[in-house]
């Protein structure tokens, strides 16, 4: 028997060379994630419920136990074995004798094709072909909720299992176009060498699939472990000087949860200019007074300290109020400012902290550029992986590159928490704005960021992010589908000028903010010129033909 799982997202897994997965690329005419390579999935389907006849190893009752569900859960299984079927040509199903659907059996073709037209029934056809549904060979591996601000959401439960050995993966060749068995760990690598498109829930189940040798012990581990499902539910904080309830989607949730864990409802949901916020043990933020289109509730200044030496990470614009409130709030000791990068609204108050202080400036010199602090002069410049003891515990210098050339992210490797700058915002997209912004540098120590080890993000506008990679798995995701589009754009337009590609790739965004869109747009088109794949020729945009 071959060792492979499949799934409702069933990620298939065969024992050769180790655990490989299967996965399937989506067209690329589907509205979303056209041309990514996904697992086999789809929704549960109403007539799911009237195949359980046909289902065995597992009740619906003890199915649902399992999903925490009240009901339903093996109809999540069927949809899981059904759409397995109908987009990879892989059927989990039983003879009366136990026997498991060859490659030559009628069901994989002629039955395959009348499911896939909709001429026929998925309990039609176990009927029909005296097959039943074995639910105790899948295992629950994961549960995903899209987070917000997704263009799309979903709420989707993954299930892993052995793929039948005598049957031959095939995608429809509609909704899917090409199919392909690797290994986790090579999936991954070849996502960030920009071989192959995926999503941030196809990403996070990989992560968790590549730390297994076999199917074996995958699905041990699944049957063992299923993943926990606790309902989101409001949080009580504190908003203008009142109890306030905040909800799953708010902003501020992640925070509040971090920072008042027994609900007692004292954490605050509004970020308050000149308030320090403790986050973690010798770590506070205390955000600036700037508050903008492009800066949110203002600039997050992170205080470091012991009582006895502290370093500030981003002192923000040089506004005398805030920065003596940072110097109060360290009892005049700071020995270090660390800058993530130079732009106006993050580094010039180093420099006023330094002249009453003496701290050593940290970071490194600020590029051209009408933005930039060109003041900024570092008494030490870090290199990536570097790290630099602090009153709060290592910090892991990271050189990120693409929103600035010269951008730094901070990891504070005890709390594993990244003071992330520009890097991630809260709500929005980066502005990559060429010369200096780069598109490629950008995704690519987004990818890096991936493989390092935090779970909360510090980033330099608004709250704390939770669940920090899946927020860097979305932003990938968001750049290479807007990447896409652009390219959409010039194949159903081109040869097209910046400003005509903006207007169709960008047409979800206001007409005010089309000039910001444009730098953004001219920075993937830098990107996929330097790929390759187009070139500028009479000041307009086309694809390369050599």
């Amino acid at each position: 028997m071959r060792d492979t799982p499949c799934r409702d997202s069933c990620p298939g897994a065969r024992q050769r060379r180790g655990l490989e997965v299967l996965l399937l690329q989506r067209t690329w005419q589907a509205a979303f994630l056209p041309g990514y390579f996904v697992f086999p999935g789809g929704a549960v389907d109403p007539q799911d419920p009237d195949v359980r006849a046909f289902a065995s190893g597992r009740d619906d009752a003890a199915i649902s136990q399992t999903l925490s569900l009240d009901e339903g859960g093996a109809d999540y299984m069927i949809a899981a074995l059904r759409e397995c079927f109908e987009e990879a040509g892989l059927l989990l199903a039983v003879d009366g004798q136990g026997h498991l659907p060859p490659a030559d059996h009628p069901v994989l073709s002629e039955g395959r094709e009348s499911l896939r037209r909709e001429e026929t029934s998925f309990r039609a056809l176990c009927e029909r072909y005296g097959l039943g549904l074995p639910l105790d060979r899948l295992a629950y591996l994961g549960h995903w909720v899209t987070p917000r601000g997704a263009p799309r959401r979903f709420d989707t439960r993954f299930f892993v299992a052995l793929a039948p050995s005598d049957q031959q993966a095939s995608h429809d060749g509609s909704e899917t176009i090409d199919h392909l068995w690797r290994t986790p760990a090579r999936v991954l690598s070849d996502h960030r060498q920009g071989r192959l498109s995926l999503g941030y829930p196809t990403l996070r189940t990989l992560r968790l699939l590549a730390d297994f040798s076999t199917a074996e012990a995958l699905l041990r581990y699944a049957h063992a472990n299923p993943p926990t499902h606790h309902p989101s539910r409001p949080w009580p904080a504190r908003k203008g000087g009142a109890a306030w309830q905040v909800e799953p989607d708010a902003p501020a949730y992640a925070e509040v949860r971090r920072l008042d864990p027994q609900r007692q409802g004292t954490a605050s949901a509004e970020i308050e200019p000149g308030r320090a916020v403790e986050l973690a043990p010798g770590v506070s933020r205390v955000t600036a007074p700037n508050p903008g289109a492009m800066t949110g509730p203002g600039t997050n200044s992170y205080l470091l300290g012991d009582g006895d030496d502290h370093l500030v990470i981003d002192p923000g614009p040089e506004q005398p109020a805030h920065l003596q409130r940072l110097l109060e709030l360290a009892g005049g000791r700071i020995s270090r400012v660390l800058v993530t990068h130079t732009h106006i609204d993050h580094s010039p108050g180093a420099a006023w902290l330094k002249a009453r202080t003496g701290a050593r400036l940290v970071g490194l010199p600020p590029p051209l550029g009408a933005s930039q602090d060109a003041g900024f002069v570092p008494d030490d410049r870090p290199r990536h992986g570097e790290r630099l003891a602090t009153p709060a515990g290592m910090l892991k210098v990271l050189h990120t590159p693409g929103h600035a050339s010269n951008h730094l992210c901070y990891l504070l490797e005890p709390a594993r928490l990244l003071f992330a700058g520009d890097q991630v915002m809260q709500g929005s997209t980066v502005v990559i704005n060429p010369p200096d912004g780069d598109m490629a540098a950008y995704v690519a120590a987004l990818h890096a960021l991936g493989d390092e080890p935090f779970d909360t993000i510090a980033p330099g506008h608004g709250f704390l992010i939770g669940e920090g990679h899946a927020a860097i798995d979305f932003l990938v995701t968001h750049r290479l589908a807007r990447e896409h589009k652009v390219l959409r754009a010039l194949a159903r337009h081109g040869p097209a000028s910046l400003e005509a590609l903006t207007r169709h790739a960008y047409d979800d965004v206001p007409e005010g903010k089309l000039g910001v869109a444009a730098r953004s747009a001219l920075a993937h088109l830098l990107k996929l010129e330097g790929e390759g794949r187009v070139k500028q020729q009479a000041g307009q945009w086309v694809f390369r033909e050599d």
